[in-house]
């Protein structure tokens, strides 16, 4: 009885695991195509800025902001999940996406901001750079 018990819950055990890997992705960056940010800042405050993307595909889904400080320089760009699949489409006219994000103002001076936009016909990264002023 034992014997039998054994070899059943080892072919149990065995058939319910799956090699199976999931579904396939990889992570990619979305151009950002507008900003909406204030000319300038006070010291202290939490100002939300919003910026808007396009999606090319319907494989391509929204999965944060990417961001990155050096001193009192920002960078940002739209970060995707990019699905593998073989039924993607092509968005023809896409529209408009919004995302945001709180920023904190903690220094004085100014601060750079630069939004990714895409690469050039060279494969350089191209951004848009605002610098915001800082009031006390």
């Amino acid at each position: 009885m034992k014997r039998i018990f054994f070899l059943l819950s080892l072919f149990l055990i065995l058939n319910s695991c799956s090699v199976d890997e999931g579904e396939r992705y990889h992570l990619d960056f979305l151009p950002i195509e507008e900003v909406d940010m204030p000319d300038s800042f006070q010291r202290g405050e939490i100002y939300n800025i919003k910026v808007k993307y396009k999606r090319p595909t319907t494989c391509y889904a929204y999965n944060g902001i990417y961001f990155d400080r050096e001193l009192n320089t920002r960078t940002f760009a739209i970060q995707a999940v990019v699905y593998e699949k073989n039924d993607c489409q092509n968005i023809v006219d896409p529209i408009l996406l919004e995302a945001a994000f709180n920023f904190e103002v903690l220094n004085s001076g100014s601060y750079i901001f630069k939004f990714w936009q895409g690469k050039d016909d060279g494969g350089e990264d191209v951004f848009y750079e605002v610098e915001i002023p800082v009031t006390d």
